[in-house]
């Protein structure tokens, strides 16, 4: 049996559209259970739900008083009846393949986590909310995450969104790690790769990843990604929890903060921030110009969507730094 389990929370917005697109799978209904572990939502996504527990058997919803996702993933894994465990997200939709490719691509590649690459697109497409899809899933907005900018071929890889493992993993590997409202998801296949798990991503099928549609939300999401990068190091103990990616905005804000203060006493060391303003704005610029001309995209919303996303993460990560002498484990 295949037991999919979905962490969510006042996703009202999102939780039909996520639900519809399980149900549309070609995975058969009689080997399958839907796992939805609720963390008290205070909205009408237990309303939503309702409608779907008490029309198919299949579907469950369980809480999580803890409300955040590594809670509700080792409740929905130690609740689950199947011998493979799939991991989704309520702000997601599948292709109708995906449960099949995935579950079957586990023993066809002998993976210990398998999963495929995430589109990520917006409900409500605006000349901004376009910009702001394209930014999250370019090199120069995300980086070298292949899940996000695409893949040829299979590929072994580090990490996946939305995997798929056998339930042995966890029993070798370990459960998710609860101290961890982000990147829990990376921390646990970081930990499956580096004690030798095998992770494969492939090219067969995909998910659509929903992305916040306004700056605020935008800001919000990635200042937590950033604070949350440096705290999983910090409560794990080890760098290769994480990759060199997911530090490089902090970088950028540190080339620009640091030689300011330094400027206090030493006023050539505001030269370092312009020279890293400025090779910022050139290749800003240069990026922003060729995507609005190749992709028929707003010049000046792609130019905001990058600094929010850039800035947002570099400062989380930053505040979560300075606060680390007064923190504990």
């Amino acid at each position: 049996m295949l037991s999919v389990i979905v962490p969510i929370y006042n996703e009202e917005r999102y939780i039909a559209k996520c639900i519809d697109s399980m149900l549309e799978q070609d995975y058969p209904k009689d080997d399958l259970e839907i796992i939805l572990v609720d963390g008290m939502s205070k909205d009408k996504t237990r309303e939503i739900v309702a409608i779907y527990t008490e029309k198919y058997p299949f579907i469950h919803l369980i809480d999580n008083p803890n409300r955040i996702a590594p809670w509700a993933m080792n409740l929905g894994i130690k609740e689950a009846k199947g011998d493979v465990i799939m991991r989704l997200d309520a702000h997601a939709t599948y292709e109708r393949n995906y449960f099949s490719s995935l579950a079957y691509g586990l023993s066809k590649y002998g993976a210990d986590n398998i999963g495929a690459v995430c589109k990520t697109d917006v409900l409500n497409k605006t000349p901004k909310t376009l910009a702001i899809r394209e930014v999250l899933s370019n090199k120069f907005g995300v980086g070298n995450s292949v899940f996000r900018t695409g893949i040829q071929g299979v590929q072994e890889v580090e990490t996946v969104p939305f995997g798929c493992w056998k339930r042995g993993v966890f029993d070798k590997y370990g459960y998710y790690d609860v101290r961890l409202v982000r990147n829990q998801d990376i921390e646990l296949n970081k930990r499956i790769f580096h004690g030798g798990g095998k992770i494969v991503i492939i090219p067969d099928t995909y998910s659509t990843y929903l992305a916040r549609e306004t700056y605020s939300k935008l800001a919000k999401n990635n200042f937590g990604n950033g604070k949350w990068n440096i705290l999983t190091v910090f409560y794990t103990g080890e760098l290769k929890s994480l990759s060199i990616r997911h530090f490089v905005p902090l970088g950028f804000v540190l080339g620009l903060f640091l030689p300011l203060i330094a400027g206090i006493f030493w006023c050539p060391a505001l030269f370092v921030t312009i020279a890293v303003l400025l090779m910022y704005i050139l290749a800003l610029g240069s990026v922003c110009a060729k995507l609005a001309i190749s992709k028929k995209l707003n010049f000046f919303y792609l130019l905001t969507s990058f600094t929010v996303l850039h800035v947002s993460y570099g400062w989380g990560a930053l505040m979560a730094l300075l606060k680390l002498p007064f923190m504990k484990k």
